[in-house]
């Protein structure tokens, strides 16, 4: 029985979401075609009416997984709440339902050009929205860089340990303690002058 457009869209969108999730988990190449259409509750002939190829799916899944993150972020009112939800035990456990970039960083340096743009378009929105959170100055975005290589560098480290690991969980507690004294010391006034104002 054929169906509508707009269902055969929904279709799609369900495999795409569901791949982004278990890319997350299992990374691209442990992930079969035949894997991702069932756990989507489809057939495996049925991907070609929809993707191209794995490659595109891939594209497609890791797009959707980074505009995720970009709707937390905006959810957050401020850059400590993201941080320290990014770097929580709950963010540690959960690699197929947060930030790509840690799930996926290892991965896509395998990936092609194509892919690889994904990642590079989502890292930049990513810095860009954390620029925003920072105080009004010419080093925002360096500084912006600083924070993202940080919590990216210590959830990928802690995720590589056992989960009774206690350098996992120093890891992840350290990073946000070091932005938050970071932080005070540049909300102090300089002689002469006064701390920069906050973008909202």
């Amino acid at each position: 029985m054929r169906i509508t457009e707009n269902q055969a869209q929904k279709n799609r969108q369900k495999v795409v979401a569901k791949a982004s999730k278990l890319f997350r988990e299992g990374g691209f190449d442990r992930i079969s075609v035949n894997d991702l259409m069932k756990a989507a509750g489809f057939t495996h002939g049925g991907f070609y009416n929809h993707f191209e190829s794995k490659d595109a799916l891939a594209g497609e899944a890791l797009d959707y997984a980074f505009r995720q993150m970009d709707g937390v972020r905006e959810r957050m009112p401020t850059l400590d709440e993201f941080i320290t939800s990014y770097l929580s035990e709950e963010a540690r456990n959960a690699p197929g339902s947060t930030c790509p970039a840690a799930a996926l960083a290892g991965e896509v340096a395998r990936q092609p050009d194509d892919i690889k743009c994904v990642f590079a378009e989502g890292v930049e929105r990513m810095i860009a929205s954390i620029a925003n959170l920072l105080p009004k100055a010419p080093s925002a975005r360096d500084e912006a860089v600083d924070v993202v290589c940080r919590m990216l560098g210590a959830l990928v480290l802690a995720r590589a340990m056992p989960a009774s690991s206690s350098l996992g969980r120093e890891l992840l507690a350290t990073a946000p303690e070091r932005w938050r004294k970071s932080a005070m010391t540049a909300d102090r006034p300089r002689r002469g002058g006064s701390s920069p104002g906050r973008q909202g």
